[in-house]
């Protein structure tokens, strides 16, 4: 098999700006990070009826330079972005960062927006990994096909809500998964209270120790 090793100088630069599945986007994906190369590969085989989904890590999200530039071609311009859903961690073998799926469709139903998922915390523990059932991946399909938006899971975000953010995909952008924590007073007064009686035992072994060397406490009260 022939090795192909292409260095990224500036005429290797050139061939690929002008390579059909990255001509249009006026920035190539980074060298270290070839997840958009992936998308855009992929993008420029799809049929123009066809839906992609495609696994990647969060950075494809968010990061910035030139994974910016071709986010927002693919949202702003292009519009082919129909559907962010975040997974949990640790839910594929050997490795146990959180991923993503994004969906692409060239011809979409929904021009206006796209649907943000968050399934990141509904799975069931099974020894040291993480496992969808049948009723988690049942809720993805079902809110992904109706396209519904379910109180800290998901979210239809608009174009202009998008563009405010930057292009950036984030998810907790735009589906509010904050959990309020209730507090026990009660419990925060009793551990006040012995702490308080820990510092008084405190004071006084101090206060006995200074008393046998005859110097004065140092403790005010």
């Amino acid at each position: 098999m022939q090795n192909h090793h292409f260095k990224l100088n500036g005429v290797q630069i050139k061939k690929f700006l002008n390579d059909p599945r990255f001509l249009d986007y006026g920035k190539l994906a980074p060298k270290s990070k070839a997840d958009f190369a992936f998308i855009q590969h992929m993008i420029y085989h799809l049929d123009e009826n066809g839906t992609m989904g495609i696994i990647l890590p969060h950075g494809v999200l968010f990061r910035g330079t030139s994974e910016r530039t071709i986010r927002k071609y693919l949202v702003n311009d292009k519009n082919y972005l129909d559907a962010v859903i975040g997974l949990p961690a640790n839910i594929f073998y050997k490795t146990s960062i959180p991923t993503v799926i994004l969906i692409f469709k060239k011809y979409r139903e929904n021009k206006d927006n796209v649907l943000f998922i968050d399934a990141s915390k509904n799975f069931k523990k099974v020894k040291n990994q993480n496992m969808f059932r049948d009723n988690d991946i049942d809720k993805i399909i079902e809110v992904y096909s109706n396209r519904v938006e379910i109180e800290k899971f998901s979210h239809i975000a608009t174009i202009d809500e998008i563009r405010e953010n930057d292009f950036n995909l984030n998810i907790p952008r735009y589906v509010d998964t904050f959990e309020e924590e209730l507090i026990d007073s009660n419990k925060i007064i009793n551990e006040i209270k012995e702490i308080d009686n820990k510092v008084e035992a405190i004071d006084e072994e101090i206060k006995k120790y200074c008393d046998e060397l005859g110097i004065e406490t140092p403790i005010i009260k």
